[in-house]
């Protein structure tokens, strides 16, 4: 490029011509080739210098200016790489700190909204209890939650006393084992008891393999009336401990909504009893907004606790049907010494006993 430069410059010089139309010679001919071939040679370098180590990207240059043009238009790349990678730098920032900030502007009106709801529902409360406040009352459905409340109370103390029987019955299973157990060893003939007459020995020992058989017999039956007893406990459990649960889970929260309900219905009263200006009817569009809200929640959960109150009441009168008879045939068969019976009524009911010792791991499960 500086050759051809050079080349230009030198034929577009001015070519003195002397008086006879013969050209003269310039003095800095010579000078001008010197150049041409100094900057011929280091042009050559140039080139065997790219062709062995390849163009350096990062110090590329490109030239703003046209050709020919000073230094002063030159531009480095790695000058613009650097900005543009500081750009995206700076955007992405500028993203993740608006993000964040998004969040937390949403945390806090989250808040901001609960503050509001908790304070209206306090007042709310504090009013009611000291009967300055309005409150909404379903009669008939507040008479159901209260009878549901007592049903519970009741069924958790058949449950306790049922447990408690249970635990004592095991005992006295387990005393009737351990006596057997007894019994039959000493059944058995003892070497200390050969001097005795044959006839009297035989008769003890016979006395006691009888007993012994009896209290087997009683511990068998006695395992076959708690298996009954453990399936009753278990499903007035489930009844009292679960159903009723769930019902009453949807009764506190019924119970919570129609606070908000009535919280916002007194918030839109004040409202509407105050100055008509263009800030308090923006203020009572909001909050009619809220109650119509708050009003179709308290609505929709009422009908939920109704249902569901319903079908608990189904279900109770089935389950306590099925339990009770169980309970009774098990008990009279197993006082009656009937121990046909006692097998029979759990069949009916679809009740497995477990075999004794299913409880306990394995011996490859203990190692």
């Amino acid at each position: 490029m500086m050759t051809d430069g050079i080349m230009s410059k030198a034929a577009t010089m001015e070519i003195p011509i002397n008086s006879n139309g013969d050209t003269g010679t310039l003095p800095e001919d010579d000078s001008l080739e010197q150049a041409t071939q100094i900057q011929w040679s280091l042009d050559e370098k140039d080139l065997q210098q790219v062709m062995v180590s390849g163009p350096n990207l990062n110090e590329t240059s490109i030239v703003s200016g046209g050709y020919g043009g000073t230094g002063e238009g030159i531009i480095p790349t790695s000058s613009i790489k650097g900005s543009s990678m500081h750009q995206s730098h700076s955007s992405s920032a500028v993203t993740a700190e608006e993000a964040s900030r998004g969040v937390a502007v949403e945390k806090l009106d989250i808040v901001k909204k609960w503050g509001i709801n908790t304070y209206k529902c306090t007042k709310q409360m504090i009013s009611e209890r000291f009967g300055r406040g309005l409150r909404t009352v379903d009669l008939e459905l507040e008479a159901q939650i209260d009878v549901l409340r007592d049903t519970k109370r009741k069924y958790e103390n058949i449950l306790r006393l049922a447990r408690a029987l249970t635990n004592h019955f095991y005992s006295m299973v387990q005393t009737q084992r351990a006596l057997g157990d007894t019994f039959a060893d000493l059944s058995q003939k003892s070497p200390e008891l050969q001097g005795f007459q044959i006839k009297c020995l035989s008769d003890v020992q016979d006395e006691f393999g009888y007993n012994a058989e009896t209290q087997k017999l009683l511990c068998k039956n006695g395992e076959t009336l708690l298996g009954a007893i453990n399936f009753f406990v278990a499903s007035i459990n489930t009844l009292a401990n679960k159903t009723m649960e769930d019902t009453l889970m949807t009764v506190k929260l019924y119970e919570n909504a129609r606070l908000e309900f009535d919280a916002y219905r007194a918030d839109l009263e004040e409202l509407n009893m105050g100055p008509r200006d263009a800030v308090t009817l923006s203020r009572i569009d909001t909050a009619q907004q809220q109650f119509q809200i708050h009003k179709e929640k308290y609505e929709r959960l009422r009908s939920d606790v109704t249902i569901k109150l319903k079908f608990l009441e189904e279900n109770k009168v089935k389950v306590m049907h099925k339990q009770l008879l169980l309970f009774h045939n098990a008990i009279s068969a197993y006082f009656a010494g009937n121990q046909q019976q006692l097998e029979q009524t759990l069949k009916q009911f679809n009740i497995k006993l477990k075999p004794p010792g299913a409880d306990k791991p394995s011996w490859l499960e203990e190692q």
